[in-house]
């Protein structure tokens, strides 16, 4: 079967029988995936706060949101391992100078673990910047951008602050992840601040720049390309979702982070 997600060419395969519909902002699954019948839709006003300019214009729906996807036959065990797939469109556009992005957050600590989860995130189409920092505190500690394509991953650690971009204003991006089935956010100290450490902004046709947010110590952002996670015994050749369908202990650190307890520290991204 054919489960590429929309009528646009492309080579990856994620494993799953999804289609973003543009004109409805919404996902259509095939007969054998569940999602919610109505996304999340993220508002430019919900997100503002974090944003280098608050009063920016840009796309009313900024991205949409499918919590709890996949096939059928793997919710019992995803619920038994309480893991969560999800999978979210970025609409294309700028919001004022940047370029469509998520307003930034941590991740809480999920009750049945005791752990900030990480999280997975796999791009399906389109262009992605996954930023990261170490902490919300005055001194944000390390900070990370990091770029992926169509097949690509980007973990994030636990306890890390991380907002998601649209790298291409002319495109959609969409992507799959992996995270927590008892997941939340926490964005208190973050829009404190009025956002994370560093903002995207789009310079040049095709590069996006970057500016510091001066509610921080000063930082260093460090830029890089996706890798592979050999570390987590992950598999670069498949998709995330069909290395959960083969093997499901595979993806079971998401949810039991304490796996890798001594891994996190010094984690290389």
């Amino acid at each position: 079967m054919n489960r590429a997600i929309s009528g646009m060419s492309r080579n990856f395969d994620p494993g799953l029988d999804i289609r973003f519909d543009q004109d409805r902002f919404a996902f259509v699954y095939g007969e054998d995936v569940f999602g919610p019948a109505q996304p999340e839709i993220r508002k430019l006003d919900a997100i503002r706060r974090t944003l280098l300019d608050p009063e920016c214009n840009g796309p009313e729906n900024v991205y949409s949101i499918a919590m709890d996807v996949g096939r059928r036959e793997h919710l019992p065990e995803l619920k038994r391992r309480m893991l969560l797939y999800g999978v979210v469109a970025y609409s294309a556009g700028q919001l004022g100078d940047e370029p469509v992005r998520s307003q930034g957050h941590v991740h809480s600590v999920a009750p049945h673990c005791g752990w900030s989860t990480p999280e997975l995130i796999e791009v399906w189409e389109g262009k992605a910047i996954v930023y990261l920092q170490k902490s919300v505190a005055d001194d944000p500690g390390t900070c990370l951008a990091i770029e992926a394509t169509p097949g690509e991953v980007v973990l994030i650690p636990p306890a890390w602050a991380h907002f998601i971009v649209n790298a291409n204003p002319n495109e959609t991006m969409v992507f799959g992840a992996f995270c927590d089935r008892e997941y939340s956010f926490v964005y208190k100290s973050i829009r404190e601040r009025g956002g994370l450490a560093w903002f995207p902004v789009c310079e040049r046709e095709g590069h996006i720049g970057w500016q510091r947010n001066p509610k921080y110590a000063g930082s260093q952002l460090v830029l890089h390309h996706a890798r592979t996670y050999p570390e987590l015994s992950l598999d670069p050749s498949r998709s995330i979702y069909e290395q959960f369908a083969t093997d499901p202990e595979r993806m079971q650190w998401v949810s039991e982070p304490g796996k890798y307890a001594g891994l996190w520290d010094s984690f290389s991204l």
